[in-house]
């Protein structure tokens, strides 16, 4: 890897799920079975083999922090409730557009600190692009993973606005996307974390979520996001937070590059039931 502009700790989270892409990447060139867990959302061999290779490297990290993951049983909530630091980590965030092939999955990991993500990595395996973040030491891009580390940014609200939108799942809020930030909008289909990482770096101005995300699904990249400029809040603008009870189900959200805009009062002016 090349030189690393941030702490090592930040460095060994990246270097570790480059592995565990190069685990998915195995399974994706090949043909693979797929299983459906108890929600019936889809579960291949890729997603379990990813979880192996997280599970190993985050326990040889100093410190031997519990995980969070999807793809493993959550402790429950009275011994999770005394956690003040912990792993949380999707090994294959975005199966389904694994199962289709195109690309748009990525991993994720995060440490989370009282409840607020303070570190997260997000990797597009099939691309090579790697984001890392920790508070305090900004959001970094690697293109591929011999290449130099570049600082990214979000940016200023544009208008018309570019609106980063999930490739699989519905419930865009066109109605409401229109009272926040105006009409003529231009969308950006994408799947998993990625759309997180679009408005970090720059090329997109919000995403919306109306319906529901797991907290792995959002910590890593909204680490990313938040040290690139933005923030990620829940439908009152408040920051979206961690390992907040025994469901690990997020709230609806809204992720933003602006944060300069007074978007928790756009949200209580605006009509959250359209």
């Amino acid at each position: 890897m090349s030189h690393v502009p941030f702490s090592r700790l930040l460095q060994q989270v990246a270097l570790l799920a480059r592995d565990a892409g190069d685990a998915i990447l195995v399974v994706y060139g090949q043909d693979f079975e797929i299983q459906r867990k108890v929600d019936q959302s889809p579960v291949t061999a890729a997603d379990l083999a990813a979880q192996r290779v997280i599970t190993a490297g985050l326990a040889a990290l100093e410190g031997g922090l519990p995980v969070i993951s999807e793809e493993a049983r959550a402790a429950p909530w009275p011994e999770r409730r005394e956690w003040q630091r912990y792993w949380l980590v999707d090994p294959l965030d975005g199966t389904r557009e694994f199962i289709k092939r195109n690309g748009e999955f990525t991993v994720n990991i995060a440490l989370i600190e009282n409840h607020e993500p303070v570190l997260g990595v997000v990797l597009a395996p099939v691309t090579g692009e790697l984001y890392a973040a920790a508070r305090g030491q900004g959001a970094w891009l690697q293109s591929k993973a011999d290449a130099s580390w570049q600082r990214i940014a979000s940016r200023d609200l544009q208008q018309p606005a570019t609106v980063a939108g999930s490739r699989s799942h519905g419930g865009s809020g066109t109605a409401l996307l229109e009272q926040l930030i105006g009409d003529g909008y231009q969308s950006m289909p994408l799947g998993s974390s990625l759309k997180f990482c679009l408005v970090a770096r720059g090329d997109a101005d919000v995403y919306l979520r109306r319906g529901a995300t797991s907290e792995w699904d959002t910590a890593a990249a909204q680490s990313v996001l938040e040290e690139a400029g933005g923030a990620v809040l829940d439908l009152a603008g408040e920051p979206l937070r961690y390992n907040r009870g025994d469901s690990l189900i997020n709230p609806e959200f809204i992720a933003v590059g602006d944060n300069v805009v007074d978007w928790k009062a756009r949200l209580l002016a605006a009509d959250l039931e359209t």
